[in-house]
């Protein structure tokens, strides 16, 4: 109740904020160049993967999540596939059921390991793609799992029983040190989680990309939301489904936050094909000084350990 609470306020604070600004966003193409949104919206549609790199929290991403969604349906229609990160795989029976109205919305709340901020955030996506029998895949690895590679060990996975792998990206998965992403996030954690911490990472990325590529049919377009750090630098989940499929052309967005939207963080540039680009919430640098990219990680602990 205390977690649902704070994020009530924060998403209050954030529209009062954001909604008080002449321009909300701005987009950006990979060469920092600002665009339109019928522009990125064009280029989405002729990938076959888009990531959208969300701030969890930000009521402008999940706003344009929902637009970017409807456009694609409206040029993709029954070959449109959603696919999200907030959904865990071993949920994937409760959300089938509920998208084909076997079991009532509440009841598919009440059973499934939805985030706090579902109802706000995430529950118009799934409405969407129920209206529109839209098939949605829950691609998440079961936070169990990914505690149990943070607090043992990635072998650890290796002694589940076979009902239990069938959630996780086929074992061992590749772990390459050299990727931006696993390196980053050691530094942002300041050496807490040691090696485990990457892994527990790249465990979710594999995962979720494994369950994107086993989805995928011959004319399937495939929008997957997740958090940034999940498709930053073309990296994570993106380097695991280009393993499985080298031959996917994929289109990755990511939002941002910055003090001024009308200039671009040089950068960034390489990080995404498109940015979104948001004012800094206010409540993140004065309540949080210790920035917004350490915050991502203790939103990460939170996600294994809530």
């Amino acid at each position: 109740m205390r977690k649902l609470l704070l994020f009530s306020l924060l998403n209050l604070y954030l529209f009062a904020n954001i909604f008080g600004q002449e321009r909300s966003f701005q987009i950006y193409n990979e060469d920092g160049k600002k665009v339109s949104y019928k522009i990125m919206s064009k280029s989405a549609v002729k990938a076959d993967v888009v990531f959208f790199g969300e701030n969890h929290n930000d009521p402008i991403s999940h706003w344009l999540q929902l637009e970017l969604t409807k456009s694609l349906f409206e040029k993709h229609a029954e070959n449109l596939m959603l696919g999200a990160e907030m959904l865990e795989s071993d949920d994937q029976i409760k959300l089938d059921e509920y998208l084909l109205g076997f079991i009532r919305e509440k009841d598919f709340e009440k059973e499934a390991k939805i985030w706090v901020n579902h109802k706000t955030d995430y529950r118009p996506l799934l409405s969407f793609a129920k209206e529109n029998k839209i098939h949605f895949v829950a691609t998440n690895i079961p936070r169990r799992f990914a505690s149990m590679v943070y607090r043992f060990g990635i072998d650890t996975l290796e002694y589940l029983p076979p009902s239990s792998k069938q959630f996780i990206a086929p074992l061992p998965i590749d772990y390459d040190t050299s990727l931006h992403c696993y390196k980053e996030i050691s530094v942002m954690a300041e050496g807490h989680g040691g090696e485990n911490l990457p892994k527990s990472q790249a465990i979710k990325d594999a995962t979720m990309a494994y369950f994107i590529h086993k989805n995928m049919k011959e004319n399937t377009k495939f929008l997957h939301y997740n958090g940034s750090y999940h498709s930053r630098f073309h990296e994570s989940i993106m380097w695991y489904l280009l393993q499985l499929n080298s031959d996917l052309d994929i289109l990755t967005i990511e939002v941002v936050e910055q003090s001024d939207i009308t200039e671009f963080d040089k950068e960034l540039i390489g990080n995404a094909d498109y940015f979104i680009v948001i004012y800094g919430s206010a409540i993140y640098f004065h309540l949080c000084p210790i920035g917004l990219h350490r915050i991502s990680v203790y939103f990460y602990f939170w996600w294994l350990f809530g």
